[in-house]
């Protein structure tokens, strides 16, 4: 007996050195990859304060020697010289950024509870479109948009760079997912109760789709931000930041230096969006949902 015992205790010691040498292993693999992962801002950081002439040096040097915050003043003095002032270009993309974010989160709700929750003719081909909807960029059918925003009128106005946006594949796929997780008992319940679609939608089940809803606001968020107006907006008053960073860039070599500062300019907004917002991803991408 006491022999048996000696054996049970060993192979319980040996599960539990494979199961400390497991999660050792997975913690080492992913601090590389998070390490891996944040590489890239902080070579942005110290290329951002490095001097002109150390942007150029050979084999390149991953901090700075004399580091200085002359390129953040540079592209502050750059970006006022322009016609129009800084403040103007960071209220357009501040404006056009909400206004997607917003209005795709809106959208993005209403048809996603018909497609998950209301049964009529086509909504199985309709879940299928959205679904190969996702292997194709924005890029595919840039010109075809193109097109269409001449043809209305909305070239050089900044509704060229909303209303292309506010449809968007992704958030669709995501609240359709995670509503489809609510039992068809609560909207039944709610029906007997003599609630419209439109109550239910936005009084019963959005309330529950926090995860969801911050996930498209962080995925939604960060493509916003990033819209460039150079092809559809040629005044200078209803560009993007993004497109007068580009365009400084674009300048020569000499201002690398303003392109690393304005780099790090335009991270801080998605990154603070996304500390704020990302405890909800997690639970998003696991599924979460009420059940029966």
């Amino acid at each position: 007996m006491a022999q048996v015992n000696t054996m049970k205790l060993r192979a319980s010691n040996k599960q539990a050195g494979r199961k400390i040498g497991g999660t050792i292993a997975i913690f080492a693999f992913l601090t590389l990859l998070g390490l891996f992962m944040l590489f890239p801002i902080y070579l942005i950081i110290i290329m951002s304060v490095k001097p002109v002439e150390e942007l150029f040096i050979f084999p390149p040097k991953l901090y700075a020697m004399r580091p200085t915050l002359d390129n953040f003043s540079d592209m502050f003095e750059v970006l006022n010289s322009n016609r129009v002032p800084f403040s103007r270009y960071v209220f357009n993309s501040v404006a056009v950024t909400v206004s997607v974010t917003v209005l795709q989160c809106i959208f993005a709700s209403m048809a996603a509870f018909v497609l998950a929750k209301c049964k009529f003719p086509g909504s199985k081909l309709i879940n299928s479109i959205i679904v190969v909807a996702l292997l194709y960029q924005s890029n595919v059918i840039y010109i075809m948009q193109y097109i269409v925003m001449a043809k209305l009128g909305l070239i050089d106005n900044p509704l060229a760079l909303i209303l292309p946006s506010i449809a968007s594949p992704m958030g669709l796929f995501l609240m359709r997912q995670s509503i489809s997780q609510v039992p068809d008992a609560m909207i039944e319940a709610a029906k007997v109760d003599g609630a419209g679609l439109f109550r239910i939608c936005w009084q019963i089940v959005m309330p529950n789709q926090k995860p969801a809803l911050m996930t498209i606001i962080i995925f939604a968020f960060q493509a916003a931000w990033r819209i460039e107006a150079g092809s559809v907006v040629f005044q200078e008053q209803y560009k993007t930041l993004p497109t007068v960073v580009n365009q400084a860039a674009s300048a020569g070599l000499a201002r690398a230096g303003v392109a690393a500062a304005a780099a790090v300019f335009m991270l801080i907004p998605p990154i603070v969006v996304f500390m704020l917002a990302q405890r909800q991803v997690i639970e998003t991408m696991a599924h979460s949902g009420i059940k029966d």
